[in-house]
C-alpha cells in the first residue's frame, strides 16, 4: 500500500510540474515572447542571489551541526596520521577558497549581467593569457599536493623502524585474522593450499617449518603498543579487501597473492582515547574499505592499543596455533608420567636398600 501511495505522489508531482509549464507557455503567448523572457530572466536573477545566500548558509549550518561527528574534530591517533590531517587541511583550504570564490562569482554574475536592453553581450571567444593562467595555476597547485602526498605515502608504506612490532593481518570474507611471531621474531612459511579452517589452520601455515611452532594466531582483535611502531604485513585469502584505520588516518589494500605493507605509531591507548573523547564504548576499528561481497558491512575488526607491560602479559597468555592444531604437542597437556615413574623407581630402590640392610 505504501509503495502504491509513493508512486501516486510521484505521478502527481510530475502532473503539477507539467501543468505549471503549460500555464507558463500560455502566459508567454499572452504577454509576448520578449516580455515573458525578460520577466523570467529577472526572476531567475533574483533566484540566483537567493540560492547563493541559502547555499552559503547551508554550508555553514552543516559544518556547525555535523563537524563534531567527523574525524577532523579530534586529532589523529597516530604520528603518521598527523601528516595525513595536515595534507587534508591544506587541500581543504586551497579547494575551499577556490570553491567560494568561483561559486560567489558564478551566482553574482548571473544576477548582475542578466538580460537588459541597456547593454549588449560582447563576444569574447579566446584569450591566451587567461588560458595559460587558469591551466597553469591549478596544474602547479595539484602537482605540489601530489608530490607532498606521495612523499608521505612512500614513508608509510616503506621499511618500518627496526623496533617495530610485527603483525600479519589477513582479510577474508568477512573478517580479519592476525598473526604474531613468537620468540624467534620470525614468521613461519605458509601456503594457500594448506588452508584448513576445520583443523584451525586458517592461514595455511606449513608445519614442516619449525618457525611456525611459536606463531600466535588470533581473530578480530589486534593488540599493539602505544608509542611503538607497528608494521602490518597485509594479505587476503579470497578477494580484494582494504584495511581501513580511520582513527589512525591510514588505509591499505589487501590483495590476493600480492602482499602489501603499512606501518604507523599509535599515540594513545584505547583507554586514553575513551577518556579523551568522553566515549566509554570507544574502540579503534579496522574496517574493510573495499566492497568485498554481501557481508562487507559486517567486516569489522578491533585494535586494542595498550602499554608495553599490558601487551607482554596478553602475549604470554596466548597459545601458539601449532599447539591448537596439535594438542598432543602442547607441554601443558603432557601428563607428568615420567616424573611419577621416576619417583616410584627411586622409592623402590630405597625400599630394597632398607631390606638389604636389615638382612
Amino acid at each position: 500500500m505504501s509503495m502504491f501511495f509513493t508512486i501516486a505522489v510521484i505521478v502527481l508531482v510530475f502532473l503539477i510540474i507539467f501543468q505549471i509549464a503549460k500555464a507558463s507557455e500560455y502566459v508567454s503567448v499572452i504577454k509576448g515572447e520578449e516580455k515573458a523572457r525578460a520577466d523570467q530572466n529577472k526572476v531567475n536573477g533574483f533566484l540566483m542571489i537567493a540560492f547563493l545566500i541559502a547555499g552559503l548558509f547551508g554550508v555553514y549550518f552543516c559544518n556547525k551541526v555535523l563537524y563534531p561527528d567527523t574525524l577532523l574534530s579530534h586529532e589523529a591517533a597516530s604520528v603518521q596520521g598527523e601528516k595525513v590531517d595536515s595534507m587534508l587541511w591544506i587541500t581543504i583550504v586551497i579547494t575551499g577558497v577556490v570553491f567560494f570564490i568561483t561559486q560567489i562569482l558564478l551566482f553574482y554574475f548571473s544576477y548582475k549581467y542578466q538580460e537588459s536592453k541597456k547593454r549588449k553581450a560582447y563576444y569574447y571567444p579566446h584569450n591566451n593569457k587567461l588560458e595559460v593562467i587558469w591551466t597553469a595555476v591549478p596544474a602547479i597547485a595539484l602537482t605540489a599536493l601530489i608530490v607532498f602526498g606521495l612523499k608521505n605515502w612512500f614513508a608509510f608504506t616503506g621499511p618500518a623502524p627496526k623496533e617495530a612490532l610485527q603483525v600479519e593481518i589477513t582479510g577474508k570474507q568477512f573478517g580479519w585474522i592476525f598473526r604474531y611471531p613468537g620468540m624467534d621474531q620470525t614468521f613461519g612459511k605458509k601456503y594457500y593450499k594448506l588452508i584448513d579452517d576445520a583443523n584451525s589452520n586458517s592461514l595455511g601455515q606449513d608445519w614442516k617449518d619449525s618457525k611456525n611452532f611459536d606463531d600466535v594466531v588470533v581473530s578480530q582483535t589486534m593488540y599493539c603498543v602505544v608509542n611503538r611502531p607497528v608494521n602490518l604485513r597485509i594479505f587476503s585469502r579470497d578477494v580484494i579487501h582494504d584495511v581501513g584505520l580511520s582513527e589512525f588516518r591510514l588505509k591499505q589494500d589487501a590483495v590476493p597473492g600480492t602482499p602489501t605493507s603499512l606501518w604507523f605509531t599509535p599515540k594513545f591507548t584505547t583507554k586514553e582515547m575513551k577518556e579523551k573523547l568522553g566515549k566509554p564504548d570507544f574502540q579503534y576499528e579496522i574496517s574493510c574499505d573495499q566492497m568485498c561481497g554481501n557481508g562487507h558491512y559486517s567486516m569489522k575488526g578491533v585494535i586494542e592499543v595498550v602499554t608495553q607491560e599490558e601487551y607482554d602479559v596478553w602475549l604470554a597468555q596466548q597459545k601458539p596455533n601449532y599447539y591448537t592444531v596439535f594438542p598432543d604437542k602442547d607441554p601443558s597437556n603432557q601428563k607428568p608420567q615420567l616424573a611419577t615413574d621416576s619417583t616410584k623407581t627411586t622409592a623402590s630402590v630405597k625400599t630394597t636398600d632398607v631390606v638389604k640392610t636389615k638382612m
